[in-house]
């Protein structure tokens, strides 16, 4: 708008008179004059727009400020107060009595921390890499929490294990995805079991087995298997559910084209609760060579778990066995 102002200034301030007589110079004056008070209101509301930007700006750095001001002295007493409660159990433990525990560094296979003793998540675990493939366990949670993830596991290895729930109250953690096939006629990991849940809690999910993908390797190679699920609390919850095998491209080769994996078995509950559904096996490769090679045998569903002792249902196995021609 200033850009615009500032252009159209000089031909609407001198107007020419459309003739020499004097009605033609008043009217081109009278425009004139009204275009100076409009570019001199133009410039105030300008400056005012100006004034009120800088005044917002400089309340919100006051306001983040006071904020950070605010902030900082009650984050240092809690952590101070949380360091001495930590202290001797950390000594003797090893452990925290209360906060989550330090996830895995990725690419290192590093199992995440477990939980403080009385309340706290279990950290997740690092996927795997370099000297340390298969994926990092999740940790395991203390009395109170949940357990933490397990790792993606490196190229053809296995998920890291779910962390288990707290003993008295929390969810396993879900076990980790295999890895992809390293190679080609090369075989995908398997996925990480899920953590168990202790007294009330469900269990966590098995993770999904390394699948073909991308065009990279996938010349006779194997998926992984499925992880299986935790198993639900002792006294409520459900079973985690099975882990899928990973997924089968149509890849082919001289011989025969690939089989599928099995999918994982579904956690059992305890007392009160359903069983976990069984994780789906996968499909046979094709092989849609013109001599009429065989297809891939699929992969067997894994078994649904069992319901609770007192009440709950039992959870359906998922077969797939069809073979792909």
């Amino acid at each position: 708008m200033s850009a615009a102002n500032v252009f159209a200034a000089a031909p609407i301030e001198g107007v020419l008179a459309a003739g020499a007589d004097e009605v033609s110079v008043a009217v081109a004056a009278l425009f004139s004059g009204h275009a100076q008070a409009y570019q001199s209101v133009s410039a105030r509301a300008a400056l005012f727009h100006a004034q009120l930007v800088s005044t917002l700006n400089a309340g919100a750095s006051a306001y983040a400020g006071a904020e950070a001001v605010n902030a900082s002295p009650l984050q240092a007493v809690q952590d101070g107060v949380l360091g001495v409660i930590n202290a001797p159990a950390e000594a003797l433990w090893g452990r925290p009595l209360i906060g989550n525990g330090a996830d895995g560094l990725a690419g290192t296979g590093a199992s995440g921390g477990d939980g403080g003793i009385l309340i706290g998540n279990g950290g997740a675990g690092g996927s795997g890499g370099g000297a340390h493939p298969g994926g990092g366990n999740g940790g395991s949670a203390g009395l109170i929490g949940n357990g933490g993830t397990g790792g993606a596991g490196g190229p053809g290895a296995a998920g890291g294990r779910g962390g288990n729930g707290g003993w008295l109250y929390g969810n396993g953690g879900a076990g980790g995805q295999g890895g992809a096939p390293p190679a080609n006629y090369a075989i995908g990991g398997v996925g990480g079991a899920g953590g168990n849940a202790g007294l009330w809690g469900n269990g966590g999910a098995g993770g999904q087995g390394g699948s073909q993908g991308g065009g990279i390797n996938e010349l006779g190679s194997l998926v992984g298997a499925g992880g299986n699920g935790g198993h639900g609390g002792l006294l409520f919850g459900d079973g985690g559910a099975g882990g899928n095998a990973g997924t089968n491209r149509q890849i082919y080769t001289a011989q025969a084209a690939p089989d599928g994996a099995a999918g994982g078995h579904g956690g059992n509950a305890g007392l009160i609760g359903n069983g976990g559904a069984g994780g789906n096996g996968s499909f046979g490769g094709t092989a849609p060579d013109p001599v009429g090679r065989v297809g891939g045998i699929g992969g067997v569903g894994g078994h649904g778990g069992n319901g609770g002792l007192l009440y709950g249902e039992a959870d359906g196995a998922l077969d797939v066995t069809l073979h792909r021609l």
